[in-house]
């Protein structure tokens, strides 16, 4: 397979819409409105994330599962990456360990955590699009790794394991007052239990973290201007604003204090 193999992903239309999101453990909840954007299919698969990571001709088998384990960085990457092949304008600049965010470039992306919950509940207000073992790659299927993409069935939006097989990375930060660094997962894995696979469920890890269970699947859409630092759910200054804590430190927060630089 060499660079001239690359087939940009099958996206869906996600039209606007807008979303109710809930975080248990903050006891926190909003509404998004969304403008439209489009979404992956499934997540970027092994033979997609190579034929774009790895120079020159390689010979792989087609591997159509999630390309697994992948750090936030590395999806960041590939997103530019898969940008400048298909002629469009790369979502990210990115100077080593910052990377901001052009809401109005075209480009691939990943998507925010608003987006990413839209396209998973497809219209429902259920914690699932349906039954698990129907839609799902989990615990109770007893496989040993992730597997191939789009052999359970999809959700309405016609989008397949959004829910497990692999956790997926969004753009927001998890937590910037108690996680620092951390970006936010969502979907569940092909080793987690029911109550971690469900349309609300966060998790979060260092960008830099090599995991297992960990993919992504991309976005695309230009959703504002590009001078603005907020868009679909996602706002640079609630991230400072979280960081921004006085005082002493509950036990255990590392807050993001390079944000407030």
């Amino acid at each position: 397979m060499s660079a001239a193999a690359f087939t940009p992903p099958n996206m869906v239309p996600i039209p606007r819409t807008t979303v109710h999101m809930r975080d248990a453990r903050t006891n926190f909840s909003r509404d998004v409105d969304l403008l439209f954007f489009e979404i992956g299919q499934t997540a970027v698969t092994a033979a997609e994330f190579v034929t774009l990571m790895v120079d020159g001709a390689v010979s792989v088998e087609i591997d159509t599962t999630p390309a697994h384990p992948v750090t936030w960085y590395d999806a960041v990457q590939w997103c530019n990456c898969a940008s400048a092949r298909a002629g469009l304008r790369p979502a990210y600049d990115v100077r080593e360990r910052e990377v901001t965010w052009d809401v109005s470039a075209d480009g691939f992306r990943l998507p925010t955590e608003a987006e990413w919950e839209a396209a998973c509940r497809a219209g429902t207000s259920q914690p699932t699009y349906g039954p698990l073992h129907e839609i799902a790659w989990t615990a109770p299927d007893r496989v040993g790794g992730p597997q191939p993409v789009a052999h359970k069935n999809p959700n309405s939006y016609g989008m397949y394991d959004m829910l497990g097989n692999v956790w997926e990375w969004c753009w927001d930060f998890a937590d910037t007052g108690r996680y620092g660094d951390y970006r936010s997962l969502r979907g569940g894995g092909w080793a987690d239990q029911k109550w971690s696979v469900r349309a609300s469920v966060r998790r979060g890890s260092a960008p830099d973290a090599v995991l297992e269970d960990v993919g992504f699947r991309v976005a695309r859409g230009s959703v504002g201007p590009g001078h603005s630092h907020a868009a679909q759910g996602w706002s640079a200054d609630a991230d400072r604003h979280r960081a921004n804590i006085r005082g002493p430190l509950p036990v255990g927060w590392t807050p993001h204090r390079a944000l407030l630089d």
